[in-house]
């Protein structure tokens, strides 16, 4: 751990919008999300508007009852409003499934109750360089910790780089997510599940197990520590 803030990548109480994006991905997300809202926001302010209009009148105009026109608007406005809705949801699909080829490639196993890492591309003698990853006690956590978020060793990445992670298990179902990466992948029995993300800038990101997974579910979070690239290769080379 190179002792990055860890306020950051974090949710806060107070907060009204979602945790800080560190990927180009989930920026996409976040836009998508608030022009989707923008659009039920006028449907919502159009339908109250003749609900009270209605209610308080008592008097229906015989232009919105019947006639060719107004069938034409109920009809293609709300088909119109799906394509524009579709159309950059179906771009978000292909995005998420997009495989370039990756800098690094990191598998992560999941375990009753931790996860196991594993650098496919660093090799100390004779085996890839693996490390558990377990969460840090309630009694052990220090100033500034978060309580069930935060694992013994973090799984660090270099930031500004193109991050394959393999996701698969040892024993029951389990789920890698990270939203402040809008990444998610099911650890699935007999299946390797692929992530593929890039960070945009350092800091610590923290995930939880999204897939029950039995009495201790709660006590498998995910630790990500996002560093310079120069500081990655120490790190390795350390480890």
């Amino acid at each position: 751990s190179s002792g990055i803030n860890a306020e950051y990548g974090m949710s806060h109480w107070s907060q009204l919008g979602f945790q800080d994006a560190f990927s180009p991905l989930i920026e996409e997300f976040h836009y998508f999300h608030d022009f989707t809202n923008m659009i039920l926001l006028y449907i919502l302010v159009f339908v109250g508007f003749m609900i009270i209009t209605i209610t308080f009148r008592k008097v229906i105009h015989k232009g919105l009852l019947e006639g060719q026109l107004i069938e034409c608007i109920w009809t293609l406005v709300p088909g119109l409003i799906l394509i524009k809705i579709a159309l950059p949801s179906l771009s978000l699909l292909y995005l998420i499934e997009e495989s370039p080829s990756p800098d690094l490639t990191v598998k992560a196993i999941g375990h009753q109750w931790f996860w196991e890492y594993e650098y496919s591309d660093f090799w100390t003698q004779e085996r890839a360089f693996t490390f558990d990853s377990y969460i840090i006690p309630e009694r052990d956590l220090e100033q500034g910790m978060f309580r069930q978020l935060e694992a013994d060793n973090r799984l660090v990445l270099p930031y500004s780089c193109k991050v394959r992670i393999l996701v698969s298990r040892a024993d029951v179902l389990h789920s890698w997510t990270v939203p402040a990466l809008g990444v998610k992948a099911d650890a699935i029995p007999g299946r390797i599940n692929q992530l593929n993300f890039s960070s945009n800038m350092p800091g610590v990101l923290y995930g939880q197990c999204s897939e029950i997974c039995g009495s201790q579910h709660s006590h498998i979070p995910i630790a990500i520590e996002l560093i310079k690239l120069s500081e990655f290769n120490k790190w390795v080379s350390i480890n």
